[in-house]
């Protein structure tokens, strides 16, 4: 069994709005939501800790003094706070205003609200395992379309036998869908634009240069995105604890 990674640093992305989320997310930001009697966000960061990752780079804007008194909590894993209250950078410029504190080492990228059931193994010490570098710019955890709770979509990209990932085609559906979580190298984000962009930009270059993979999450995928889907997780996870 597969529990631990030599990656030691994450981006852990925790600055978006949670608008679908609202009424519940008005005064609460959508990483602090409790799944099984948990903030979303120390599910992510159980996982990260489980496997030896030593630090994290937290991003915030949304109320994030809320976010910041939450981690100040924690103990067992160094967290950076990267400060986007005066202008929100999206998941792809979150990252890049990291670049100065991550050295060149592969790291996760890691959304704060993205959860799942685990199976036998660890899916981020598989994920980060099956990096290579040399041949991969990004390494996406994909899980099934169909099997995961809370998606109600057509699904994401499609995956041929080696791992390498396709955009779904227009007006048809892919089985598996991104969940949230990836293994990259910092200097693919140099040559990124300045200001907010999204990590689909670096997808999409990735998969023009046959260099996108995915790895498919052993396990439950759940997208916790409207409050019926939070619903819907906490029955999940209520049934696996039974």
């Amino acid at each position: 069994m597969n529990t631990s990674s030599s990656i030691e640093s994450a981006v852990v992305l925790a600055a978006g709005f949670g608008r679908r989320m609202q009424p519940l997310t008005i005064s609460q930001p959508k990483p602090l939501m409790k799944l099984g009697g948990k903030p979303l966000i120390d599910h992510v960061l159980d996982r990260l800790v489980a496997i030896g990752v030593r630090r994290a780079i937290v991003n915030v804007h949304y109320l994030a003094d809320h976010i910041e008194t939450h981690l100040a909590t924690r103990t067992d894993i160094d967290i950076t706070i990267s400060d986007e209250r005066a202008a929100i950078l999206d998941t792809g410029g979150g990252v890049k205003k990291a670049l100065n504190t991550l050295g060149s080492d592969p790291v996760f990228v890691i959304a704060s609200d993205t959860v799942w059931l685990e199976g036998p193994r660890s899916n981020l010490a598989d994920l980060a395992a099956g990096f290579d570098p040399q041949t991969m710019d990004m390494r996406l955890l994909v899980a099934s379309t169909a099997g995961s709770i809370g998606t109600g979509g057509h699904g994401d990209f499609s995956m041929d036998p080696v791992g390498r990932l396709k955009r779904r085609e227009e007006r048809e559906a892919a089985p598996f869908t991104y969940a949230s979580a990836l293994v990259t190298t910092p200097a693919l984000y140099v040559d990124t634009p300045d200001g907010p962009f999204s990590n689909n930009l670096l997808f999409d270059r990735a998969i023009e240069r046959d260099r996108l993979f995915g790895q498919r999450l052993d396990g439950i995928w759940m997208h916790i995105g409207t409050p019926a889907a939070l619903a819907d997780a906490e029955e999940a996870v209520a049934e696996r604890i039974d």
